[in-house]
């Protein structure tokens, strides 16, 4: 039998307890399922995910959750920045643990179930120290943290105080709509990808926005446009917002699908 730990927040651990671990995460390909990593030798790397699920996930202390797993089980492993590019590699379960652990640096592997823990796999569950592992990156100790806005976590310990001394060049507040739209406008038919998106960055930091104005977008050719798009007005409250992000559910390339997937779960 394979080991692994799982992370969550201590508020789950009387659930998992009695039920096991929901599919609730999304996967490479938008499979639902359970992030996990091999038990290692080293206590750090075994935990070196809690840092960084700590500034995303829900408020209160991480516990540690150990599953064993069939050897044969299939799973997914890979570096996490292979999942965006859809490389992760299909494993057993035994296969991804000796794979990892052979690793000279297994620092930001992943091992994804693509389905749910029943009881019975929970082997324990744990408390751990909450300053294990990194931030950001991995390596990004004795780096400056980047302060732009997709980085950034407001509230965070500090935050203030590193804006204040590292700020980034596109804070501030952003560019009233009009102007915006001119600049739409300019970009020409169907226009300059590169003008249409730093536009639509701007956009995606308001609360409300012209979502009729933008929709044209929605056939652009670049991919990475519509993509931007989404970011842009998926969070947004307008009335039409909803219909936008239906229509780009079907969009031909995968980028734009997931950027779909990914701002209605949040």
């Amino acid at each position: 039998m394979a080991m692994f730990v799982h992370l969550t927040a201590a508020a789950n651990a009387p659930r998992i307890r009695r039920t096991g671990i929901r599919a609730d995460s999304r996967g490479q390909g938008g499979a639902r399922g359970v992030y996990c990593f091999p038990v290692l030798p080293s206590y750090t790397l075994t935990h070196q995910w809690l840092r960084e699920l700590a500034r995303f996930g829900p408020k209160g202390a991480l516990v540690a959750v150990h599953l064993r797993l069939d050897d044969e089980q299939e799973v997914l492993a890979g570096h996490y920045r292979d999942r965006a590019r859809g490389v992760q590699q299909p494993l057993r379960a035994a296969e991804a643990v000796r794979r990892i652990g052979t690793l000279a640096d297994p620092r930001g592997w992943e091992v994804f179930l693509p389905r749910a823990v029943g009881a019975r796999e929970v082997h324990r569950v744990r408390a751990v120290p909450q300053v294990t592992g990194w931030r950001y990156v991995p390596g990004a100790h004795g780096t400056r943290p980047c302060t732009c806005q997709g980085c950034r976590i407001y509230g965070e310990y500090g935050g203030r105080r590193l804006r204040e001394r590292h700020p980034h060049p596109l804070d501030g507040p952003p560019p009233p709509v009009p102007v915006l739209l001119a600049r739409i406008a300019a970009a020409g038919e169907p226009g300059d990808p590169a003008e249409l998106r730093s536009a639509l960055h701007w956009f995606g930091l308001r609360r409300r926005g012209p979502v009729d104005r933008l929709a044209r977008l929605a056939s652009h050719p670049a991919p990475e446009v519509r993509e931007d798009l989404v970011r842009a007005v998926g969070r947004w409250s307008t009335p039409g917002v909803a219909e936008l992000l239906d229509g780009l559910a079907e969009d031909p390339h995968p980028r734009v699908r997931e950027a779909v997937t990914a701002v209605r779960d949040v």
